[in-house]
């Protein structure tokens, strides 16, 4: 099978006839096949130009059909089989499942579609059983694509999976800014309420700002969505590389605060941090695995007692200042070792505002809620915000109040809860809800990260393995990418949180910079009702995101962001490349019109007779349920001895695929296309693709609901050969060969992997067709 490669956007062919609301549908539900490209109109009509030089090619459309030597629907297998008789193979891996009788195929075959069940997704090889246990163990059994849309979460569950990230830097933002104005002595300290006054007004403006894109863009507003769609392709990709070294950074840091207050409520566990911090990505790697939806019931508790612990905190603190009088208690001595000035300030202006980080998790997931979505969305960001402000401002109040500042024992909260609580369980409750939310508000960046590379894939800027889901639905290869990335960045801080926050603002900040001046541009070309409002609060949002990433850029470049200010135009660099490759095979892939051929000879296929003991029924072999096996299998030393079924898997319909299909043809023999469907979508769209081409040669759509490709085919392919024993099965396949070997990353490798999967079985041939792509 060709990997699926990026359509021309001009030319004869185009992505889709309308791209913007095949992007916004998929964009709803992010379903398997909602990165498949789809043919525009100028590709479908040169593919049934094609077809029509195919008519005059195959000459006789029934003869492919009566020519078949089995029954492609396996009806002889699964219908046939007596009751209370031992279940054979095919009964257990496939069931029929009929059409609906408003959608007769061009023949007007009403036998249906073959559906693998869940039994035809398992690997039975022996090192694999193994695994795939401990897998069903981990992850749970696999997900029908029909339950996407079950797994999606209302508001109680999508605030703490969404809002983690950013309501758990209450327990570090604050403690990050009074960290830098401890260096400039006692008269710095008083600067930090002012200081914290600007960072909740820049909390504020950007929330509502984010409102305001999610009502521009009800059907998913991240910052590369905005950016690429309003400012261009690079913004976009520099909001995307921002986002992504964010995401990352989310989990190393948010798992080595968790940590640290680990090791301030338990001082033995110091020295295991690293340890302490992978098991914890490990348990995020599973849970995450398992689902959205279950994911979300996983980690939503921890976040609502962390809510209430910073909440009650809050009140107990208030209370007991209020008791003298709100007089701030003397802080411990501190001596300065840098000059108090406008740079230091600024410092702790930029360490303050990581307390922001994940605000924009929220407009990135719109797809994630129930519906109506827009709204569960604006709503629950309208809280998120609400809850972050109270939080951050009680917790400065108090530590301000108690004069309280960080020391390398015991974190800012850890004091606070021990000071208003003592050592009894409130403290113990402060301290676990604080570990918790820290250590699971990584999961905020687990629900985006993979959703982000799922639209640079869809968009040919990423692998396009980024687009497939796995068992549970998720976009677990995104998941594991996240999981492998953050686990080397922790390791290599050795799970330090000082060191890591200083290379964290920047990659957030530039896409929300970019994002809301993407808005500025929308509502300016727009000029929708009340966009007025919307673009002053857009604009403030911007200005105040600008001023917060060059702040950040300058006072913590020497700190460390100066990785980030490396890595984001890398990165960019990198997703271009890969488009530019990605736009090469399309262009090699793309259709194009034949010249007419007068002197076409037609291409009829040999018939193959039935096995010894059957007999033709109707014009074609009728294959009972004990069909019995060649005698002489692998023994065939003469070529009359041998009876040929060609079997063409097709992914899609581009240029490969009909050479593909093409040279299958021209051999003589019986030849079945196969194309496997990962929803109704995939499965309905291929039809219609194939009718428009014409329908030439007999063709077989199997549904995956499991979404595995090589596992059901060969398992397809192994009941086919079972009803006919006698059989030789050639499946050719499209191979894609490139030059640079970097590049087969980017391709899904199908043809390599079904030859393994097929290696075992009898009487089956695996054939390559190469397409060489340029360089």
């Amino acid at each position: 099978m060709a990997a699926a490669a990026r359509p021309p956007d001009d030319g004869e062919g185009a992505a889709t006839t309308n791209p913007d609301a095949a992007r916004d549908e998929a964009a709803v539900v992010l379903t398997p096949s909602a990165g498949i490209p789809q043919l525009g109109d100028r590709e479908l009509s040169t593919l049934a130009q094609i077809g029509q030089h195919w008519r005059n090619a195959v000459a006789d459309r029934d003869a492919w059909d009566r020519a078949l030597p089995v029954d492609p629907h396996l009806h002889p297998l699964i219908d046939k089989t007596p009751q209370g008789r031992r279940r054979r193979f095919a009964d257990v891996a496939f069931r029929l499942e009929p059409k609906e009788e408003s959608k007769p195929n061009k023949k007007g075959d009403d036998q249906g579609d073959v559906e693998a069940t869940e039994d035809a997704t398992a690997d039975e090889s022996p090192p694999r059983q193994a695994l795939n246990r401990l897998r069903r163990v981990l992850v749970g059994a696999p997900l029908r694509s029909t339950a996407v849309t079950e797994e999606r979460m209302r508001k109680l569950v999508a605030l703490p999976v969404l809002s983690s990230d950013a309501l758990s830097s209450v327990a570090y933002g604050p403690e990050a800014m009074l960290a830098v104005l401890v260096l400039g002595g006692s008269g710095a300290l008083g600067l930090s309420l002012p200081i914290a006054g600007v960072i909740v007004l820049l909390m504020f403006a950007v929330g509502l700002s984010y409102r305001q894109t999610i009502r521009a863009y009800p059907r998913g507003g991240g910052s590369y969505i905005v950016a690429s769609g309003e400012l261009g392709e690079v913004p976009g990709l520099l909001a995307a590389a921002g986002l992504m070294l964010d995401y990352i950074l989310t989990v190393a840091v948010s798992i080595a605060a968790g940590v640290a207050a680990i090791t301030s409520a338990i001082p033995s566990t110091r020295g295991d941090q690293v340890v302490i911090g992978l098991a914890a990505i490990a348990i995020l790697l599973a849970g995450n695995l398992r689902g959205v939806r279950q994911a979300g019931a996983i980690f939503a508790a921890p976040t609502y007692a962390f809510i209430a612990a910073i909440l009650l905190l809050s009140a107990v603190g208030l209370i007991d200042a209020a008791g003298r009088g709100f007089q701030a208690l003397p802080h411990p001595p501190v001596h300065a070792t840098e000059g108090l000035g406008v740079l230091l300030v600024l410092r702790a202006f930029a360490s303050g505002s990581t307390a922001m980080t994940g605000i924009e998790a929220i407009s990135d997931g719109i797809p994630a809620f129930k519906r109506v979505e827009w709204r569960n969305a604006r709503t629950t960001l309208t809280w998120m915000v609400g809850l972050l402000i109270v939080m951050f401002i009680g917790t400065m109040l108090l530590a301000v109040l108690d004069g309280v500042v960080p020391n390398g024992q015991q974190t800012v909260l850890s004091q606070l809860a021990s000071k208003h609580f003592g050592s009894g369980p409130l403290y113990i409750f402060t301290q676990a809800s604080t570990a918790a939310i820290l250590l699971l508000a990584a999961n905020t960046a687990y629900s985006d990260f993979p959703r982000l590379l799922f639209f640079l894939a869809r968009d040919f800027h990423a692998p396009r393995l980024f687009l497939r889901m796995g068992d549970r639905l998720s976009f677990s290869n995104g998941i594991i990418a996240l999981t492998v990335a953050a686990s080397a960045l922790y390791v290599a801080f050795n799970g330090e949180t000082d060191a890591l926050i200083p290379l964290f603002a920047v990659g957030v900040f530039l896409a929300f910079t970019l994002s809301q001046s993407g808005m500025i541009r929308h509502w300016l070309v727009r000029r929708e009702p009340g966009w007025r409002h919307s673009l002053l609060f857009n604009g403030i949002g911007a200005v105040l995101s600008a001023i917060v990433l060059m702040v950040t850029s300058v006072t913590k470049f020497v700190e460390g962001a100066w990785i980030v200010v490396i890595l984001v135009p890398l990165l960019v660099i990198l997703f271009l490349r890969i488009r530019v490759h990605y736009d090469r095979v399309g262009e090699a892939i793309r259709l194009h019109r034949l010249p007419f051929n007068e002197d076409c000879q037609p291409v009829l296929p040999r018939a193959v007779g039935p096995p010894p003991g059957l007999t033709p029924a109707a014009g074609r072999v009728e294959i009972s349920a004990a069909a019995p096996r060649h005698a002489g299998e692998e023994e065939e030393e003469s070529p009359d001895a041998i009876a040929h079924l060609i079997v063409a898997p097709l992914v899609s319909l581009d240029l490969a695929s009909l050479r593909t299909l093409a040279y299958g043809a021209s051999l003589g023999q019986p030849l079945l296309a196969v194309h496997l469907a990962t929803d109704e979508t995939d499965a309905e769209r291929f039809r219609r693709y194939w009718s428009t081409w014409g329908d030439y040669v007999p063709l077989q759509i199997i549904h995956s609901p499991y979404r595995s490709l090589i596992v059901p085919l060969a398992r397809y392919i192994e009941a086919l050969k079972e009803q006919r024993p006698d059989l030789t099965i050639t499946v050719v396949l499209p191979e894609l060969v490139v030059k640079r070997a970097w590049h087969r990353l980017l391709h899904n490798q199908v043809a390599p992997r079904l030859r393994r999967a097929l290696r075992e079985q009898k009487g089956v041939v695996v054939a390559t067709v190469p397409f060489h792509l340029p360089g």
